[in-house]
């Protein structure tokens, strides 16, 4: 049995606020400014020694809580929930390996946190679920990035036998319908992974709701900082192969419109690939089916080249148990807001879905577990980006060079913020900038996420 027992004794929280060069919209708001929530944990083994570890998360306000209250009074309640759990994490009752330490968290001590926040907030203003566990994620990856410190290993060789000591059992279950065929007894996330890390990542770019197509889309105030604005010009300087195509979700002329003028600039450009993402607006599933009944009758190429469907329906399946079998038979199907962590990927496989985008931002013991239940049960793996800067960018990526997706990793926020990475990007160019179409890991290395954080020159704000 390993004897790794970890327990954490030290948390630090600091706010980075970061503008965006150009707005990105998705579902019904529009984001042009981001406060990233940067976590260090220091933790300790049972002979007193320590090592420390650093996790970062954009507070992506308009993501994890749409709507409702002033985007204002959001963000408050996100910063404050950071608040509470850098108090709470220190000497939480719990040791071992941080895959068993974080589950520990988040089935225990979370949901308590985020209930006391809650309190006494009407119903109509009470923070999600998905705020919390984006608060979380920030320490959870510092959790993990300090463990692989104290053991000496980049954080993914420890996720087998010789670290961890509960097997994938004492945290999944199977479904019912593969009680008999599936078994996670003397299973560890590493049987779940990639052979070997991909240090190459095919870059998927996001074409936000307002992204300029083409030259004459220009409304005027574009910035004029070196970087491209246009969508042809993004993909002849970075060769790009692969595009996410933000959709309304609320009008099927305009989605359709859109999508057939991004699909053909990118044949027009040798793009290999396409996925629509319907953020989240749509209670019938006839709207997606008959987008994509058109793309297959009047525009065969790019039917050929949607490579998947992205999270047409809202976040909650408990509240909006909707089956989705006639979209996933006409191109896979994939939970990424809805899909909080396995028993969630459970519920949405059972009404349809076939397949799941892991986020670094739902926590990276969330992803682990979701990623091993998922590929158990024989669904569809990507990873998606919450457009993440600076050492978000890290844990995300290599995320995805462990994870077999189904082709490579949304990586945008080189397009929304390339300057916020600018320190980060000195000791590894490769993860900020986008070459041939791809991202380059080679540069991570080490302990915990190989982060290298020492020699990457940013100064911090006062703490949190």
């Amino acid at each position: 049995m390993s004897s790794v027992s970890l327990k954490v004794v030290a948390a630090e929280l600091w706010f980075l606020p970061v503008r965006t060069r150009v707005p990105l919209k998705f579902g019904l708001e529009t984001l042009t400014e981001v406060t990233c929530a940067r976590v260090r944990l220091v933790v300790e083994d049972a002979a007193g020694r320590s090592a420390a570890g650093w996790g970062e998360t954009p507070l992506s306000v308009q993501w994890v809580w749409p709507g409702g209250l002033a985007y204002g009074e959001r963000l408050e309640a996100l910063r404050e929930m950071c608040r509470r759990l850098a108090r709470a994490w220190p000497g939480f009752d719990s040791a071992g390996h941080a895959l068993e330490v974080g589950h520990d968290f988040l089935e225990h001590r979370l949901p308590e946190v985020w209930r006391e926040l809650n309190a006494g907030r009407p119903a109509g203003e009470a923070m999600p679920w998905l705020a919390a566990l984006v608060c979380a994620s920030a320490f959870d990856l510092a959790l993990h990035d300090a463990c692989g410190e104290a053991l000496g290993h980049p954080v993914y060789e420890t996720y087998g036998a010789a670290f961890l000591r509960r097997d994938l059992a004492s945290f999944l279950q199977p479904a019912a319908d593969r009680a008999g065929e599936v078994t996670f007894a003397g299973r560890f996330p590493s049987d779940f992974f990639r052979e070997r890390r991909c240090d190459r990542l095919m870059a998927w770019h996001l074409v936000g709701g307002l992204d300029p197509v083409e030259a004459d889309d220009g409304v005027g105030g574009e910035p004029d900082d070196g970087h491209p604005v246009v969508l042809s010009d993004w993909i002849v300087r970075d060769g790009l192969k692969a595009l996410k195509v933000k959709l309304r979700g609320n009008d099927a002329e305009w989605d359709w419109e859109r999508l057939v003028r991004v699909g053909r600039v990118a044949v027009a450009h040798d793009v290999l690939w396409l996925t629509a993402d319907f953020n989240c607006t749509v209670t019938d599933p006839e709207y997606v089916t008959a987008i994509l009944d058109r793309l297959r009758d009047e525009e065969p190429r790019l039917f050929g080249m949607l490579l998947y469907v992205e999270q047409p329906f809202p976040y909650e399946l408990d509240e909006h148990p909707i089956a989705v079998h006639a979209v996933s038979a006409r191109r896979p199907l994939f939970l990424d807001e809805s899909a909080h962590d396995w028993r969630q990927v459970r519920r949405g496989r059972k009404l349809g879905w076939t397949g799941v985008a892991l986020k670094t931002c739902k926590t990276q013991t969330g992803a682990l577990l979701a990623l091993c239940w998922a590929r158990a049960h024989g669904m569809t793996l990507m990873v998606q980006d919450l457009t993440n800067p600076m050492l978000a960018q890290i844990p995300h990526l290599l995320l995805a060079a462990h994870a077999p997706t189904i082709a490579g990793v949304e990586t945008n926020a080189m397009q929304f913020y390339p300057e916020a990475s600018a320190p980060e990007a000195v000791v590894h160019p490769g993860l900020y900038r986008r070459r041939d179409g791809r991202v380059d890991l080679t540069t991570i290395r080490g302990s915990g996420f190989g982060m290298r954080v020492a020699e990457i020159r940013r100064s911090l704000p006062p703490p949190g």
